[in-house]
């Protein structure tokens, strides 16, 4: 008998679907069939349902798997899925446990691994399926790829996960050991505890009451009780993020960083310079390029990045790349199932493995691996007359070491916090992520700005930045938050890289180990991975803060764990550069694009 609430859920899903089908021409509604409610038995008895996309003709197809969180008709869901069936696949569309059609409990991350390796091997028994299955799918449906993947099903040829993260800890909640607020908050507490996803309201001005605006919630301490604001109650996946602060079993368990060598099939990440995950993009071609489990995972790896946030685009973040900076990614997806599901030859295993975009020049070119070989790792060093704060201050960066020791200093209050302005960010957070204009936070005094001189020739970067910074600060704890920036000639400030280290996490993310006040430490601060060409009469400039509210949550000053107190204190902050303490930021210089 089937209950009531799955009558009014199978209601809303059959108003969505009318709506897609509505939409699509009527050609595309005639070329499919589509299986609805197909019931999936997990290995403990809780059912997840799918639906099936097919070709028009009965037969056997090599078959996709897909396993979303978020709803099996949203957000072009279908159309997608309608694609690739009039291309001659068989499609597998599957609520995961515990959402919307499916059975069970929803724990987020933790039973995607043995569920989605039970419905790879169920997809290859049905009677549509030749017995070939490829996984799809973007951000968590990534992770959930990746996750399968690492269990070896035995039917799974190849996995093709976009936008996601390899790491949850490292690259999905926390960066550096910095909590990532704005994003964790809205999707963890406000819009996944339902079964069926709330609305994206809930990051705009009219939210419900004036305490409820978004920018106010997550000003909201201790962290710890930020669930009662919105959700009305306990989100228990929430507080056992905050109270997992460091990289520990809770974390490593879910990881997989920790079981590329695992993973025995080709691969194919994509993502964009200013994603969220970007770091799990590069992180996910580079660990099965040289960690995958047999040699045809290794060299079957494959990776595109452009100049985009979650997905591909011409523009992003008020900046336009060009018509060409766009990827028909889907159309690409098909091409690699083609070549692995079907054998056909249409050259994918005779290119370059890694494509990306240099921006600045707005140029795609393909490399023979990542990180570029050849790649000159170059050092800009700090310094300064003593007054670096704001962009009218005295600090420098240049290519030549720095003999003469010096220093600079500011004040970090966490109820004054620098306002995130762009970077790597995502998914409805109250400010828009991308190549933003810095130019506003760098008229702050507590932001301490670094300058090279007006460029002559071009400088071509493209892989990791790293930097690293002798500091000090007055308390047990406190965030290094540094951008790399393009500055050109009209003095638009376009940041490329950004990274964030909470100075506990020094030693390693799963070690905390408090500060000695007033201390020198040389911290060394990993960034995001990009790729720039900075231009003649450009500049390149390096901004150091403690703080990027909200996206990531403000360091207290006290040392206390994540999200336990509501108590903050100010901090003196201090950076040392020349002599002994160069610090400098480390480039990824290549050779100029052809």
């Amino acid at each position: 008998m089937i209950s009531k609430r799955r009558l009014i859920i199978r209601f809303c899903s059959f108003v969505l679907l009318f709506v897609g089908t509505f939409l699509t021409t009527a050609q595309v509604s005639n070329d499919i069939r589509i299986l609805r409610y197909q019931a999936v038995p997990m290995s403990d008895g809780v059912v997840l349902y799918a639906d099936v996309y097919l070709p028009v003709d009965a037969g056997r197809y090599p078959t996709i798997v897909v396993r979303t969180p978020y709803g099996v008709q949203r957000d072009g869901m279908h159309q997608t899925m309608t694609r690739m069936a009039q291309r001659g696949y068989a499609v597998v569309l599957q609520d995961v446990r515990g959402r919307y059609e499916s059975e069970g409990i929803w724990e987020p991350f933790r039973d995607e691994a043995e569920d989605g390796t039970a419905t790879i091997e169920w997809a290859a028994a049905q009677p549509f399926s030749n017995g070939k299955v490829a996984t799809q799918g973007g951000s968590y449906l990534g992770h959930n790829q990746w996750a399968a993947a690492s269990q070896k099903p035995p039917h799974l040829v190849a996995i093709f996960p976009g936008v996601a993260s390899t790491n949850i800890y490292a690259n999905w909640l926390s960066m550096g050991g910095a909590f990532r607020l704005s994003f964790n908050y809205g999707w963890g507490v406000v819009r996944m505890p339902n079964r069926i996803m709330l609305p994206q309201y809930w990051h705009t001005a009219d939210f419900t009451t004036e305490n409820l605006k978004y920018q106010n919630i997550l000003r909201h301490l201790p962290l710890n009780t930020g669930d009662i604001q919105s959700a009305g109650g306990v989100v228990q996946h929430y507080r056992d993020w905050l109270t997992h602060e460091s990289y520990d079993e809770y974390w490593k368990s879910i990881s997989d960083e920790e079981r590329f060598a695992q993973i025995t099939v080709p691969s194919h990440t994509y993502g964009g310079w200013f994603d969220i995950f970007v770091q799990g993009t590069v992180n996910g071609y580079v660990g099965m390029r040289n960690h995958g489990g047999t040699p045809e995972a290794r060299s079957g790896a494959r990776m595109i990045v452009g100049p985009w946030g979650h997905g591909p685009s011409r523009a992003f973040g008020g900046v336009e790349f060009g018509d060409h900076a766009y990827v028909d990614l889907i159309e690409r997806q098909i091409d690699f199932y083609d070549y692995h599901l079907k054998g056909i030859d249409n050259g994918i295993g005779d290119e370059k493995p890694v494509r990306i975009f240099y921006m600045g020049i707005n140029k795609w070119q393909s490399e023979d691996d990542w990180p570029i070989p050849g790649t000159n790792f170059t050092g800009l060093y700090l310094t300064s007359e003593g007054k670096a704060n704001s962009v009218t201050g005295d600090g420098k960066l240049t290519f030549n070491q720095v003999s003469n020791s010096g220093q600079d200093g500011y004040r970090y209050d966490p109820l004054l916090p620098v306002s995130t302005t762009g970077g790597n960010n995502c998914c409805g957070t109250p400010t828009a992520a991308g190549p933003r204009d810095q130019r506003e936070i760098e008229a702050r005094e507590d932001v301490l700005v670094y300058t090279s001189d007006f460029l002559t020739e071009p400088v071509t970067i493209a892989g990791q930045v790293t930097m690293k910074l002798f500091a000090a600060t007055d308390g047990p704890d406190t965030d290094w938050m540094v951008k790399l920036v393009d500055v050109a000639p009209d003095g638009y400030a376009m940041p490329v890289s950004e990274g964030i280290l909470r100075a506990k996490f020094k030693d390693g993310l799963d070690k905390i180990n408090l500060l000695t006040p007033n201390e020198v430490y040389e911290f060394e601060i990993a960034m995001t991975p990009t790729a720039n060409v900075f231009l003649p009469g450009h500049r390149i400039r390096v901004d150091i803060t403690s703080s990027n509210f909200p996206q990531f949550a403000r360091n207290l000053n006290t040392g206390a764990p994540l999200g336990s107190s509501a108590e903050t204190r100010v901090a003196q902050q201090t950076i040392y550069h020349g002599g002994a303490r160069l610090s400098q930021i480390i480039l990824p210089v290549v050779p100029e694009v052809k």
